[in-house]
């Protein structure tokens, strides 16, 4: 064969190596700025933060997964898949009642708690996926479950700060589940939802101040302006005194400090799941020196609670709408035509 004819031949094999090579692969599809996917015919390739975990198409759609904490379930539950699982963690954590349902029956396993998992019962399961926090000190439990052909990803949707990225992990559970267009159309509902609501709150009258969270032995961990939190605060449109502070991490605070900053402050929230104010007090004397403790409202995250189980760490990781709408109820009262509370709850 001459050299020109050898040239072409290999120009034209690559060519087709390269149309075949697009047709085996899909695009990248970003979920958030630290979630992202793409897939083969073999693979379904998902990018979580520092990690990436190829899985086998063949396990797709998703039929039986194991959930090691109760933050993921909320994304599952909005899209009604609670007979997918077959394994949860700490259930007594657990706001869902189908779960519970579903453990009595024995259709799905406890499989132990942040203590200690049982690996051998989550082996015999035969999940096609075990989804997770990443918990380095359980490095050790994940390896084994690896070696055992076991699936394991790890989804940290906590680290998500902006609140709409937070709740776009519904798509990708709808993607792994097979039901795209109910999680495309549910995650509509939700942006839209949201950015109403934000841009009704902006045409309220009031900008009120505004502080949250509480003493941590002997400090008081503010969100930051970065944090998802401080977004929640921007779209409900409320003064928060640390708006301007960087990045997503905590700032550390003296009572001191807050007590300063808090001085007119109308309302306080993102308290635990208090009574009323005499059991915040019985916790911490001093929070009676605190302007909102006198003159304002207090709110904590008790409105749907159940034993130890918060639904606002499941199903309010999904509908940020609901979150922001709480917020706005508390904020500028009779803005919204629905002044109904759903995770907060005023204590008096």
């Amino acid at each position: 064969m001459k050299t020109k004819e050898i040239l072409l031949f290999l120009g034209l094999a690559l060519i087709s190596c390269k149309k075949e090579d697009a047709k085996n692969h899909t695009s990248k599809t970003y979920i958030s700025q630290n979630v992202s996917y793409e897939e083969n015919i073999n693979q379904f390739i998902l990018s979580s933060g520092n990690r990436n975990f190829q899985l086998p198409k063949s396990i797709f759609p998703l039929k039986r997964v194991v959930l090691l904490n109760s933050s993921l379930l909320g994304y599952i539950s909005e899209l009604g898949l609670e007979e997918k699982i077959v394994g949860v963690s700490s259930p007594e954590y657990i706001y869902s009642e189908k779960i519970h349902q579903g453990i009595a029956s024995g259709k799905i396993k406890n499989i132990g708690n942040e203590q200690k998992y049982d690996v051998e019962k989550i082996i015999a399961l035969k999940p096609d996926a075990v989804f997770t926090n990443y918990i380095a000190s359980f490095e050790n439990t994940y390896d084994v479950l690896r070696k055992s052909g076991v699936n394991i990803v790890f989804l940290d949707e906590y680290l998500e700060q902006i609140p709409l990225e937070k709740a776009a992990y519904i798509k990708l559970f709808g993607k792994m589940f097979g039901v795209e267009k109910k999680s495309d159309s549910l995650y509509n509902v939700i942006e839209t939802n949201y950015h109403q609501l934000s841009k009704q709150a902006s045409q309220a009258k009031e900008k009120p101040k505004v502080i949250c969270n509480e003493m941590y032995g002997n400090q008081w961990f503010m969100p930051s302006g970065q944090s998802s939190v401080a977004y929640y605060f921007k779209d409900a449109n409320v003064d928060y005194p640390w708006a301007s502070t960087k990045g997503a991490a905590a700032v550390p605070l003296s009572f001191e400090e807050v007590l300063v900053k808090s001085k007119g402050a109308q309302y306080w929230v993102n308290l635990a799941d208090y009574q009323n104010k005499n059991s915040l007090l019985a916790f911490n004397p001093s929070y009676q020196q605190l302007y909102p403790f006198q003159h304002g409202k207090l709110y904590g995250i008790g409105g749907r609670v159940h034993g130890k189980a918060n639904d606002y760490f499941a199903s309010g990781m999904a509908r940020v709408d609901y979150i922001l709408r709480d917020y706005i109820n508390i904020f500028h009262p009779n803005l919204l035509k629905d002044s109904q509370l759903i995770y907060m709850k005023e204590l008096k």
